[in-house]
């Protein structure tokens, strides 16, 4: 761990020199790439660097205390808690250098498309639908981060038979990759009349979004149909070819989009939205054939994969990877998601630093 902790201070320096280069500075894109690289390294870098003050402090003192028959009583405890403090010090920053060193995934810092679709349950589950929506925005904005609606597919009663939407944020894909998987909910539905708990799911994708330069798609694979709206949006939406359906030949994914009165912005959205699903299809295909790595993670991220249940009547909601249940329902729902992915990314953790240590 340390030789390699010393190479990236090596790498680190380096990137500061280059950074200060005014060759560098006439180059935007290289810079911007030596400035990402540098703030990347930052945080190793300083910990690792904060390790070894430590480890010279700790020297230090532990050769005073070889001469204790020298020193006053008050300077012999002086050194023996400074001793202590120092090394539970040491300790806790060789754990932090250990995470910091684990492989990033490298999506973490994307933007995010979510893609939201009712399962099992009919009305009910575009209900749940809706709610889900509706807590990752309240998420999304306490976390001050950017949304925006791509696709929706409304039902007369206020729910979703499915809807996409774009969440731009630092570290968004990080935090918002472990909702993958179906999302369950037993509740007493509006619709019953006799007091039943009802169970339907919903589905959520999580698609770190690609941009035209790192995913690059050939037209001459894409057919591109344009109809009338249908639904919502009003008369001009409905009586207009402003709705757009792509669809990407070799794989047969299909996107549409018909939510804007503009063709061309329906076009647009519909593009990120199928960029972003043909990074994920390879992505998928990459972890298949990591099989074994991709199993000591939190659950596969498939979405056929039950996650996670939220129970009305007992106020709960339950993550069936970790075993976690918490009794503040009605917070989760407003937004209050901090517990759970946090409690997901440290399990992540813990299960990569074993995998590490073997």
């Amino acid at each position: 761990m340390w030789e390699k902790l010393k190479a990236l201070e090596e790498h680190f320096n380096s990137l500061e020199v280059k950074l200060s280069d005014p060759e560098t500075i006439k180059d935007l894109p290289q810079w911007q790439k030596y400035t990402r690289e540098h703030a990347e390294l930052f945080e190793i870098v300083d910990s690792y660097r904060r390790m070894q003050n430590i480890e010279k402090e700790l020297r230090e003192a532990k050769e005073m205390l070889q001469e204790k028959e020298k020193l006053d009583g008050e300077m012999l405890l002086y050194l023996k808690e400074e001793i202590a403090t120092l090394t539970g010090e040491k300790e806790r920053l060789e754990e932090q250098l250990k995470v910091l060193l684990l492989p990033k995934d490298p999506n973490d810092e994307k933007d995010v498309i979510m893609e939201l679709r009712a399962g099992t349950g009919g009305d009910e589950a575009a209900l749940f639908t809706a709610d889900l929506l509706r807590m990752y925005l309240r998420f999304a904005e306490k976390k001050q981060w950017d949304t925006e609606l791509l696709s929706s597919h409304p039902t007369d009663i206020g729910g979703f038979k499915e809807i996409s939407l774009s969440i731009k944020g630092r570290g968004a894909y990080s935090w918002l990759k472990f909702e993958k998987g179906v999302h369950r909910v037993q509740r007493i539905p509006t619709t019953e009349s006799g007091g039943r708990i009802h169970t339907s799911a919903a589905t959520v994708a999580v698609l770190p979004e690609a941009d035209e330069v790192e995913f690059e798609i050939n037209p001459q694979e894409l057919r591109i149909d344009t109809f009338c709206a249908t639904g919502h949006g009003g008369q001009s939406v409905n009586t207009t070819q402003s709705a757009v359906r792509i669809t990407h030949l070799p794989t047969n994914t299909i996107v549409t989009c018909q939510d804007e009165k503009s063709q061309f912005k329906n076009r647009d959205k519909a593009m990120r939205v199928l960029r972003a699903r043909l990074l994920d299809k390879m992505i998928s295909e990459q972890q298949e054939e990591q099989a074994q790595e991709r199993r000591s993670q939190v659950g596969t991220g498939d979405r056929s994969e039950r996650i996670r249940t939220y129970n009305f009547p007992q106020n709960r909601v339950t993550d069936h990877r970790i075993g976690l249940s918490l009794h503040k329902l009605d917070q989760v729902l407003e937004g209050e998601l901090d517990t759970i992915i946090e409690a997901l990314i440290a399990h992540d953790r813990a299960e990569r630093l074993k995998k590490e240590g073997n």
